[in-house]
């Protein structure tokens, strides 16, 4: 592959081309979630192009004692945060009786700091009963992808979709059982980083981030408030009910 003919401008191109592949979801009226701080300049291309809620999933390693790089598990955010363990690893490093709750609560706390400085006073978004898309700006290893699939989909999600526009094969396969489907653009033979098949990739800011989440929130409940305006002028002469939501087979395929 050609690396100096990248086939992402940037994070916000690489977004526009996802939600392009992504459109057919739009009637499901899906929340979008990114991954920060560089899965949110992607995910609020998509929301925008599907006119859907976006917020941030904030997750945080829970390490082991003594060797953090060590993941026990990890721990994400929303309206009911989630701890999920890997089961494995926890009976062979048998941390202290208490550990594992300390640590959550540490990480918690930090989760809080972060939602504060990106979202302020918003509230997370429900994600009861909805379809939920997990967007980042590609996918390595997989870990925090994997981590974010199991919370939502205990957080009561209807259903959880994965969204990427980069990612290594074998990843993708370890995934599936974590989602109901999920969509990469660009699957490569020898992928090493997400990095290369980006012009531009230089580290998002936090400051990128909270604009974002600013600019869809206010589009967002721009676009709310006009689409009541309409349904209240229109509904003394609605005659059909509104289409069914999508089902599972109307989703894309995992690629």
């Amino acid at each position: 592959m050609d690396f100096s003919h990248a086939p992402f401008k940037d994070r916000r191109d690489a977004g526009r081309q996802l939600a392009a592949a992504l459109m057919h979801l739009k009637d499901s009226h899906p929340v979008v979630l990114g991954l920060p701080r560089g899965g949110v300049p992607v995910a609020y291309e998509v929301a925008r192009a599907l006119e859907a809620p976006l917020d941030v999933l904030l997750v945080r390693k829970i390490g082991a004692p003594y060797f953090p790089e060590l993941g026990l598990g990890a721990v994400a955010d929303g309206a009911h945060p989630q701890l999920i363990l890997n089961e494995n690893v926890v009976r062979q490093v048998n941390p202290p009786q208490g550990y594992i709750e300390e640590e959550k609560q540490r990480q918690l706390a930090e989760i809080e700091r972060r939602r504060k400085l990106y979202c302020g006073d918003r509230p997370p978004v429900p994600l009861q009963g909805r379809t939920v898309l997990i967007v980042d700006d590609g996918i390595a290893t997989g870990g925090t992808m994997k981590t974010a699939l199991a919370a939502v989909a205990k957080a009561g999600a209807r259903e959880v979709i994965f969204a990427v526009p980069v990612a290594a094969r074998e990843v993708l396969d370890t995934l599936c059982d974590s989602a109901n489907d999920g969509i990469c653009l660009l699957v490569p033979r020898d992928f090493r980083a997400v990095s290369p098949y980006y012009a531009e990739f230089d580290q998002t800011s936090d400051e990128e981030v909270i604009a974002r989440l600013h600019d869809a929130a206010q589009e967002h409940n721009g676009s709310a408030q006009a689409e009541g305006n309409d349904m209240h002028a229109s509904s003394g002469i609605m005659t059909l009910p509104p289409s069914n939501p999508a089902t599972p087979s109307d989703m894309p395929r995992k690629r």
